[in-house]
């Protein structure tokens, strides 16, 4: 059970940072539309998220980036606000359809997108979860799971843009230690300065783990490289 939760959180937070931000929100990889259509699925059935509200509030982030306007800023609601209330923050905005409206003039729904609700698909992934494990400890796991699931993005949102080290001048920050259990989302420091980038890790010692999937992909024909950062940190 603790193998399965574990593998289901990884599966989850790479193809957030892979599909809904590198492909979708920045355009920097093109994924193979049946491939793309496979991971849209896993994020409805086990995150319960709508990429296009996803795009549409980290869009927003970007333009307003700890300034006034950005969603869940933790210099504008705190550092522990955002990381403990991260989907309040987030929702807030994602409920908005003008904000949707205005950030995703590019957005292309596909099938899934056309299914209402999608939000309730989280509720075939505890379904799963209870059929394998029982309903106690299976809603158990579940809960662990997507406890696990948001609080490693919140803390993207708020720990890095306060805690860590800088390799350019924007207020987002890396940290080693996060990248390593977020899909190299904790390198959110090269992230903001390139933003379409689809590589974060611009300096030496730095590891960006979604890199090497994103490779396999490519060599077998699944994934397109568009963008990788222009420049290295020093």
């Amino acid at each position: 059970m603790v193998l399965v939760s574990l593998f289901v959180l990884q599966v989850s937070v790479f193809l957030t940072t892979i599909y809904l931000h590198r492909t979708l929100t920045h355009r920097g990889l093109e994924v193979h539309p049946a491939v793309a259509f496979l991971m849209h699925l896993w994020l409805m059935v086990f995150t319960g998220l709508s990429p296009r509200e996803w795009v549409a509030v980290h869009r927003k982030h970007h333009q307003f980036s700890d300034k006034e306007g950005d969603p869940h800023s933790p210099y504008l609601f705190g550092l522990w606000h955002v990381f403990f209330g991260n989907v309040v923050y987030y929702r807030r905005t994602a409920n908005d359809p003008t904000v949707v409206a205005k950030y995703t003039k590019d957005y292309k729904p596909t099938l899934l997108d056309k299914i209402p609700a999608q939000g309730y698909g989280v509720l075939i992934g505890l379904g799963l979860f209870m059929w394998a494990f029982g309903w106690l400890w299976g809603g158990l796991a579940f809960f662990l799971y997507a406890t696990a699931y948001i609080l490693l993005n919140s803390s993207i949102n708020s720990i890095c843009h306060m805690i860590g080290y800088r390799n350019w001048e924007n207020k987002a920050t890396n940290l080693k230690s996060l990248a390593l259990i977020t899909g190299g989302e904790g390198l959110h420091n090269n992230h903001h300065e390139y933003p379409t980038a689809a590589h974060f890790a611009m300096k030496g010692a730095e590891f960006d783990p979604a890199w090497p999937i994103i490779k396999v992909f490519e060599g077998i024909g699944q994934i397109r490289v568009k963008r990788t950062p222009i420049a290295k940190a020093a």
